[in-house]
């Protein structure tokens, strides 16, 4: 498995990351135990939970997810010093009645009360990195393509929000930082204000990217490089969609979307046509369209990580093979026309 460095820390991660959003939903903990077992197996060093996992988030599985792998972990003694674990705190939260009354912020008291209790469920005294889920403000994240400005809006100030970061870094709970679902405004102002405080600097940025939505090329991919701020990308198979198994109007028993109808993001008819196009192109030339999609992916220059997820340890061993797909430069010149046609979808 390939290493990539993470920003500018110095740690070596796997071009592969094990995501865990499923487990307390969709999987069980034993399921969940059975994938890191796999993942470790197969040479993955890095895993990514958050404190609202499972998903689709409620209030019975809050937590559940970090809590199946502390358990893994108190089953397995030395398994944790050998990983790389990263986990995020949720951003503004009134959509979420249940994390910390509605009412979660990026700042000092709600950042605090999130790192012990993700500390605690890990059954970790600390996390390699820890990420903010999406900004403590209202802005184009989550499917939300355009920017739609409220003047009247009050937020956690980057400074707040990165101040203590800085006192949770210096007490070791935390060795580096991370953004999620973030903006190259956003970005920008983690950096700045790092740079001129001299506090923690952001190692990564996780947010969606995959052949539907490729919207991370447009602000991000150039402050990803000059700025060695990764992308962890994540639903890199556009929840399950460029397997092409919802082509048609098929609804797989059991499958994510069949299940959640919620999920429909990467589902409208432009995405339905690019989908047919890039399915048929991996027939063509006889890979797996769920390989390609996710190879894609993870051989793109300013991708530090691939976050990928499986509900079965057949999904997860296809997908962790992924790695070892060699697309041509005639495949990716047609994939690229494809793209062409049909840009970004499902932002």
């Amino acid at each position: 498995m390939e290493m990539r460095e993470l920003g500018r820390t110095g740690i070596k991660v796997t071009s592969i990351c094990l995501g865990t959003m499923t487990w307390g939903e969709q999987n069980t903990q034993d399921e969940g135990f059975a994938q890191m077992d796999m993942a470790v197996e197969r040479g993955i060093n890095f895993f990514d939970t958050a404190e609202m996992y499972a998903v689709p988030p409620s209030e019975r599985t809050y937590g559940t997810t970090e809590t199946i792998i502390g358990n893994w972990f108190r089953g397995r003694p030395g398994m944790r010093d050998k990983l790389v674990l990263a986990s995020k705190v949720c951003g503004q939260g009134e959509w979420l009645p249940f994390v910390r009354d509605g009412h979660a912020r990026l700042n000092r008291r709600h950042i605090e009360e999130a790192i012990e209790g993700s500390l605690r469920r890990l059954q970790t005294d600390h996390l390699d990195l820890y990420q903010m889920h999406w900004p403590d403000r209202h802005t184009n994240y989550f499917g939300h393509l355009g920017y739609r400005h409220k003047a009247d809006e009050i937020i956690t100030a980057v400074e707040e929000t990165l101040e203590v970061l800085n006192d949770i870094v210096k007490s070791g709970k935390v060795r580096h930082v991370g953004i999620s679902n973030e903006t190259p405004w956003g970005t920008m102002r983690y950096l700045a204000t790092s740079d001129a405080r001299g506090w923690p600097r952001v190692a990564s940025i996780q947010n969606p990217y995959n052949l539907l939505n490729r919207s991370f090329e447009i602000g991000m991919a150039e402050i990803a490089h000059r700025e060695q701020v990764g992308l962890l990308a994540y639903s890199p198979m556009a929840f399950g969609v460029l397997s092409g198994k919802y082509l048609n109007g098929a609804r797989p028993e059991g499958a994510r979307i069949t299940r959640f109808k919620r999920f429909s993001r990467y589902l409208n008819p432009q995405a339905d046509i690019a989908t047919a196009q890039y399915v048929a192109l991996a027939k063509k030339y006889g890979i797996d369209p769920s390989q390609m999609a996710l190879q894609y992916v993870t051989t793109r220059p300013f991708v530090t990580s691939n976050i990928i997820g499986a509900t079965s340890l057949d999904q997860l061993k296809s997908n962790i093979d992924s790695a070892s797909l060699t697309l041509s430069d005639e495949l990716l010149k047609e994939l690229e026309a494809i793209h062409v046609a049909q840009p970004n979808p499902s932002p």
